[in-house]
């Protein structure tokens, strides 16, 4: 072979690899949860330069992060079940609201203790959760009508208790809505502990059991997961299940944060667990995410309300903004990934 070959060949060799390594790039699952890391840290860093002697740096801070969005963290892991499912709920803020406004009611003009109250409500939402997921599949009509039905229905409800806000003076609530647990470095409420634990049994039920197996078959093929005799029905009405649980759950926690109920609490939150979800790497078609993923999306959008505050100059419907282009860009992403896996 002669020189000049050997000079024409190189380039074209070093060219066909770096092709090779942006399509194991864009194939690897786990770009967009590291995509997403990755920009938090940055979000992070750039506060801690901009902000340092405003008191950015305070370890507080970074866990004033779990205290804020606690109730948003749960009801994006339950969301995350139904879209890794390859379905869509966009009943979450509505449940939430309800759950304030049942649960305010049941303590303050009926007397029943928290104790009491607590159970109830969680199997509400489990409940509600369950009617939506065994409609979706039984009747084989779209999550998307079904869960704005649920939107619908459950918003209305909180207008039948009552049309305004009831505050909650009951001293339980008080006493664990002001609860913190010292961690050395800072504190932690009652409601980012519980956030905190919710996200680990997540992630230990989709990665570490069958359940969770099969809610990634479910989502990445359907067609497939049947033929492979999953339970199909099963494990969807399982999954809204789970996501109304934890809307409930969210709900309670929403309570704690507020120490009230109003029928007009959680409106459009859903949006906001969705894009959380989304953010943090979860495919909207289904089938791959990691619900760590969705952790990292709640603190991008919980860090942006942050450095808001801190700019002081700023409107809070900046948030908003900054959340739709991140998701624009997480989107362009997801697509890029698809592209590459059906080539």
């Amino acid at each position: 072979m002669s020189a000049t070959t050997k000079t024409r060949t190189a380039p074209e060799g070093r060219t066909a690899s770096q092709a090779s390594a942006i399509t194991r790039l864009l194939g690897d699952r786990r770009l967009p949860v590291l995509v997403t890391a990755a920009l938090f840290l940055a979000m992070y860093l750039t506060g801690l330069g901009r902000y340092q002697n405003y008191g950015f740096a305070e370890p507080q801070v970074f866990l004033n992060l779990f205290i804020d969005n606690g109730y948003l963290l749960v009801a994006a892991v339950g969301a995350t079940f139904v879209i890794m499912s390859g379905g869509i709920d966009l009943s979450v803020g509505s449940l939430i609201g309800f759950t304030t406004m049942f649960t305010a009611w049941l303590v303050e003009r009926q007397g029943l203790p928290l104790i009491v109250v607590v159970p109830i409500a969680l199997g509400v939402g489990a409940f509600g959760g369950f009617l939506m997921g065994y409609v979706i599949h039984n009747f084989e009509i779209q999550p998307f009508i079904v869960t704005l039905a649920g939107l619908f229905l459950f918003r209305g409800l909180c207008l039948v208790i009552s049309k305004e806000s009831i505050s909650i003076s009951d001293s339980t609530v008080s006493t664990l809505a002001q609860t913190r647990v010292p961690l050395g470095l800072g504190e932690l409420s009652i409601g980012a502990l519980v956030a905190l634990a919710v996200l680990a049994a997540a992630f230990y039920v989709l990665h570490y059991t069958r359940f969770g197996r099969r809610v990634y078959a479910i989502g990445g093929n359907e067609q497939s997961a049947l033929l492979m005799g999953l339970p199909l029905g099963g494990t969807k009405i399982a999954v809204y299940t789970v996501s109304g649980f934890c809307s409930a759950l969210a709900g309670l926690l929403f309570m704690l944060y507020i120490q009230s109920g109003d029928p007009l609490h959680a409106v459009g939150m859903e949006l906001d667990a969705i894009a959380a979800v989304v953010i943090g790497g979860t495919l909207l078609t289904g089938g791959s995410g990691y619900v760590i993923g969705t952790l990292f999306g709640v603190l991008v959008l919980g860090l942006i309300k942050s450095i808001i505050q801190f700019e002081g100059t700023l409107s809070s419907w900046w948030t908003k903004i900054a959340t739709g282009v991140l998701l624009c860009a997480f989107i362009l992403i997801q697509r890029a990934m698809t592209a590459r896996k059906q080539t």
